[in-house]
C-alpha cells in the first residue's frame, strides 16, 4: 500500500492537490516524512523496595510531518519558479492551520489536521526546493468516512459484532431512541478482541420518544439527553464505575442491554491509523 495523491485544504476551504508521480501541476513531491507512528511518552515510577520501576501512564506525542517539493515550470503555460512558489503561500503559511488527506492506491482515504511551522524555500540555489514542516498535536490519521452500524436494544445476550480496520483505538457514538412508555436504565457491554467484558451503565427516568446520545470520544465524553426537541446534559446518570467505551483493532463484541422490549439504537465510529 502506498500514497498516490494528497490533498491540502486552507483555511478558507481552498484545495491544492499533490499527486505523487505525476508533475503536470508544476511540482514534483520528492519526500513525505513522519508518516510512521510516533513515540510515546511512558511514565513511571520507583519504589524504594522493589526492583526497577512501576509503569503508570502513557500518551503519544505530536505529529510532525515533512513535506519535500521541487518545482517543474512549463514555460510554454508561461509558468516560473516564482509562479509555482506563490501558488503554496495561501496552503503553508506558517502558523496557518490546514487539513492533510491522504490517498492510498487500496482506496483507503485518510486526513490529519495541523498547522504549519516553517515553509523554507531558497531562492537563490541552483536547484531550488521547498520543505515543509507541519506539526500535527493530534497523531492520528482518521478515516473521515464514519462507520455506522444499527441495531436494537436487547434483554437477551446476543451481542453484535463490529470489525473495527483501524490500527488505533476509538471512542463510539451510542445514540438510544425510547419507543416505548417508559426506561429506566441500559447498559452497554463491549468486549474487545481477547479482552474481558467491559460495561458503561446509565440510569435515567426515560420516557417515550426521548433520544440519548453517548459520546466515549477522548476529548468529547458526554451525555445528551434530548426530550420535546431540547437537548441536556444527563452526564449524571452515567455510573462512575463505567468504561467509556473505546473500540480495538479487530473484532469487537458490543450489547445493549435493557429488559422489555427493545429499542433503536445505533452506534458510529471513526476508523483511526497511528501510521500509513
Amino acid at each position: 500500500m502506498s500514497i498516490i495523491k494528497v490533498e491540502v485544504t486552507n483555511r478558507q476551504g481552498n484545495l491544492l492537490t499533490l499527486p505523487l508521480g505525476d508533475i503536470s501541476g508544476g511540482f514534483i513531491v520528492k519526500d513525505i516524512q513522519g508518516l510512521d507512528p510516533v513515540q510515546a511518552t511512558l511514565v513511571s515510577s520507583n519504589f524504594a523496595t522493589l526492583d526497577g520501576e512501576e509503569y503508570q501512564s502513557s500518551s503519544l506525542e505530536k505529529r510532525n510531518i515533512h513535506i519535500l517539493l521541487e518545482y517543474n515550470p512549463d514555460y510554454t503555460l508561461d509558468q516560473t519558479v516564482r509562479g509555482l512558489r506563490q501558488q503554496l503561500y495561501p496552503f503553508f503559511r506558517p502558523k496557518s492551520p490546514i487539513t492533510l488527506k491522504f490517498y492510498m492506491t487500496d482506496g483507503l482515504v485518510v486526513q490529519i489536521d495541523g498547522r504549519v511551522e516553517t515553509m523554507e524555500a531558497p531562492l537563490f540555489t541552483n536547484e531550488p526546493s521547498i520543505d515543509i514542516s507541519i506539526l500535527c498535536f493530534k497523531p492520528d490519521f482518521i478515516n473521515p468516512t464514519p462507520v455506522v452500524v444499527t441495531g436494537f436494544s436487547t434483554s437477551d445476550t446476543t451481542p453484535t459484532v463490529v470489525d473495527v480496520d483501524g490500527t488505533e483505538d476509538t471512542g463510539i457514538e451510542l445514540v438510544l431512541t425510547v419507543t416505548r412508555a417508559t426506561m429506566s436504565e441500559f447498559t452497554v457491554y463491549h468486549t474487545p478482541p481477547g479482552g474481558s467484558v467491559v460495561t458503561l451503565q446509565v440510569t435515567a427516568a426515560l420516557i417515550l420518544d426521548d433520544v440519548v446520545r453517548i459520546d466515549t470520544r477522548p476529548g468529547s465524553k458526554e451525555a445528551i439527553l434530548t426530550r420535546s426537541s431540547t437537548p441536556s446534559s444527563i452526564l449524571y446518570a452515567v455510573s462512575p464505575q463505567s468504561n467509556w467505551i473505546t473500540l480495538e483493532n479487530g473484532s469487537n463484541e458490543l450489547r445493549v442491554y435493557t429488559s422489555g422490549t427493545g429499542c433503536p439504537a445505533s452506534i458510529q465510529y471513526y476508523n483511526r491509523y497511528g501510521g500509513l
